[in-house]
């Protein structure tokens, strides 16, 4: 039986790890062929380990072991000029894009606040979509088939908890920077059916979030801590839950879905 997506290519950032790989991993098992660009390298003001070349290359692996095909490439989503190298590589061994994840995302939320956060965290995690939707756009539009976009926000991107410091207070204007992007795609691409929405996470059991860095910050802040505690009985949701969201999205079953906030978030914004 041919999956949901049978045929079409999906356009990743961030598919070292976490999310990332687990979106690729899922669209993939429904017939999807990927795109995966990571960073795969430290960003200096990022005091958690972030993904490496092993990880993006572990990504490959699993989904070939799907029998799909995949073409990853290292580049920075700050770097606009390589992000479109590493899409077009991608585009020409492929032949097609439909699918577009802006997912790579950083949280630097450190002991030891700087201003370096606020600029490496802004120019990711909202400058980095806005690189990832332009440098894929034209192909898009080009194919004549339509498509759909994702933006991975935040709960972050829906009320202001992020916390006091450069990074935090960066890392929540991005992801409502997200959600003004998606909510401007979506009315300028509509003519061209493409469709645009944001996904917004509560806490994910990824790296990002499951580190010394991020514990160390919540234990210095119990407040915080209990301000991000969602509605739901559970702590932390796992990747596989935005994928599954992300696919509902990106299938036919989505296909008059656009412009919207979807929360995966186990009641987080409810009960603010």
């Amino acid at each position: 039986m041919a999956g949901q997506l049978e045929g079409k290519v999906a356009f990743i950032t961030g598919a070292a790890r976490g999310q990332g790989r687990s979106h690729a991993l899922r669209l993939a098992q429904e017939g999807a062929d990927i795109i995966a660009i990571d960073i795969a390298a430290q960003i200096d003001s990022v005091t958690y380990p972030m993904a490496t070349p092993e990880d993006l290359d572990e990504t490959v692996r699993q989904v070939e072991a799907l029998d799909r095909r995949i073409v990853a490439t290292q580049a920075d989503v700050r770097d606009r000029d390589a992000l479109q190298a590493a899409f077009d590589r991608g585009f020409a061994e492929l032949g097609r894009v439909d699918i577009v994840l802006a997912n790579a995302g950083i949280a630097p939320l450190t002991m030891e606040p700087t201003y370096q956060e606020w600029t490496d965290v802004v120019a990711t995690n909202l400058t980095g979509v806005y690189h990832t939707v332009e440098v894929a756009r034209k192909a898009l539009i080009d194919g004549g088939r339509g498509g759909a976009i994702v933006l991975t926000s935040s709960t972050a991107g829906l009320n202001g908890i992020g916390g006091d410091t450069p990074g935090g207070l960066g890392y929540t204007a991005a992801k409502h920077g997200v959600v003004g992007l998606m909510r401007s795609y979506a009315n300028v691409l509509a003519q061209h059916s493409i469709r645009v929405n944001t996904v917004h996470p509560t806490g994910v059991n990824t790296p990002m979030v499951v580190n010394d860095q991020m514990q160390q910050f919540l234990e210095a802040d119990p407040q915080m801590g209990n301000a991000m505690a969602n509605a739901l009985p559970v702590p932390m949701i796992e990747a596989i839950d935005i994928s599954n969201a992300i696919l509902f999205l990106v299938s036919d079953a989505g296909r008059y879905v656009t412009g919207v906030t979807l929360p995966v978030d186990a009641g987080f914004t409810n009960k603010k």
